[in-house]
């Protein structure tokens, strides 16, 4: 039997709103073991948001900074390696204006997606992809969002099927 996006797809997907504001979103992200949120409006699939949406938000530049971000508005302690300019530093770094802005400011509108009834190597197609770089592969049906299958999750599928053949 052939293994499709419904076999390995977590039905429990994690979502959030296109008006959420960043700060919100860093903050649950950094409490969380993913990396982004499919962005959903009336149960419908408008975009992905992603840590590296939210990095590349704070990222004008050609330096290295790391920042904490766990002070407010953030309420954990998570740090990223940004890419700054330091004579840009009170122009382009604004943590307090920046949280306050809405996800659909940053999120990918351009989601890749999958089927349920898509084949193990579509999937794998999709995720090696490196020009795309996806990491978590929603799975639309009827234009509504029902899951969404992780790296992880194929990889585990894959060394499972392997261990069933020995």
């Amino acid at each position: 039997m052939a293994i499709t996006a419904r076999d390995l797809m977590t039905t429990d997907v994690e979502t959030v709103a296109p008006d959420d504001e960043i700060g919100e979103v860093l903050t649950r992200l950094a409490r969380e073991e993913f990396n982004g949120y499919p962005v959903v409006d009336d149960g419908r699939l408008v975009g992905i948001v992603t840590q590296h949406d939210l990095v590349h938000l704070f990222q004008p530049s050609d330096r290295t900074l790391w920042i904490p971000v766990g002070f407010p508005p953030f309420l954990e302690s998570l740090e990223y390696a940004i890419d700054l300019s330091w004579d840009e530093l009170d122009a382009s770094i604004d943590l307090a204006k920046n949280a306050r802005k809405p996800v659909s400011d940053i999120m990918t509108e351009d989601v890749v997606t999958v089927a349920p009834d898509a084949d193990l190597d579509r999937i794998l197609d999709l995720l090696a992809d490196a020009e795309n770089d996806i990491n978590r592969l929603p799975v639309l049906e009827d234009g509504a969002l029902v899951g969404i299958i992780a790296r992880q999750d194929v990889l585990r599928a894959v060394r499972d099927e392997r261990r069933s053949r020995r």
